[in-house]
């Protein structure tokens, strides 16, 4: 092996004069709470760090899909293969400057968020297109659960796995509860302007929510406890 390809890559957080521990705790407080730039600004400086509110549009933008990448990476190797997987598939309307888009989501049967798509239309080329994504990156489930929209049932043609389909009134009850936390982000950010904004925010915002969703409603006390300890102490080795 050669000297080159035993370098160790280099650090993400080289040319910034913060240390990552303040870079992640920035990326942390905006992405996973209702926070405006303003709010994790005036917090910041509520502990002694003074950092702008463009710093942390800047950070953000630049370590949060860097962060997302990491925790989707450990998350489809650990659940590859995972036996009675169910998906449940929907989507929801934002508005970008007076336009209507659609904003597609996957969840799995545990309630974390496996992929997020935004379109313009919601017809079966956007249908195919998001379910194809998210195919590839996770792999194939064991039911899919959808509403009553055509364009899912076209979309599973083309794909051949029509059979994995199940509609029912009640049945998607999980994403649609899953779709709270993207609306509080969208009014904490006085809606979003663009789709690459929302594209990418939707996306990094889903596996940071799947990173620190800890069942708390299912556990005592002391299990939160240790895995909130575990999801934080994993949250500050990201890119290091």
């Amino acid at each position: 092996m050669s000297r080159k390809s035993r370098a160790k890559p280099p650090s993400p957080f080289r040319y910034f004069n913060s240390s990552p521990e303040v870079i992640r705790l920035v990326v942390l407080m905006y992405v996973r709470f209702p926070l405006s730039l303003r709010n994790v600004e005036d917090l910041l400086f509520e502990r002694g760090i003074d950092v702008c509110h463009e710093t942390v549009r800047l950070w953000w933008n630049r370590f949060g899909p860097l962060f997302a990448r990491d925790i989707r990476r450990q998350r489809v190797d650990r659940m590859r293969g995972f036996r009675h997987w169910k998906w449940h598939l929907d989507e929801m309307y934002i508005k970008l400057n007076g336009e209507m888009v659609y904003l597609w989501r996957a969840v799995d049967h545990e309630g974390e968020v496996l992929e997020s798509y935004v379109t313009r239309t919601r017809d079966k080329k956007a249908a195919l297109t998001f379910m194809k994504k998210a195919l590839k990156r996770h792999g194939s489930p064991d039911a899919i659960i959808t509403d009553g929209l055509r364009s899912y049932g076209a979309a599973m043609d083309a794909l051949g796995n029509r059979a994995k389909q199940k509609i029912g009134r009640w049945s998607n009850n999980l994403i649609e509860g899953s779709h709270l936390p993207v609306r509080r982000r969208e009014r904490a950010m006085l809606r979003f302007r663009r789709m690459k904004t929302l594209q990418k925010f939707a996306s990094v915002h889903a596996n940071v929510h799947n990173h620190f969703f800890l069942e708390r409603h299912l556990v005592d006390r002391q299990t939160y406890k240790k895995r909130r300890s575990a999801a934080l102490a994993a949250w500050q080795s990201l890119a290091s």
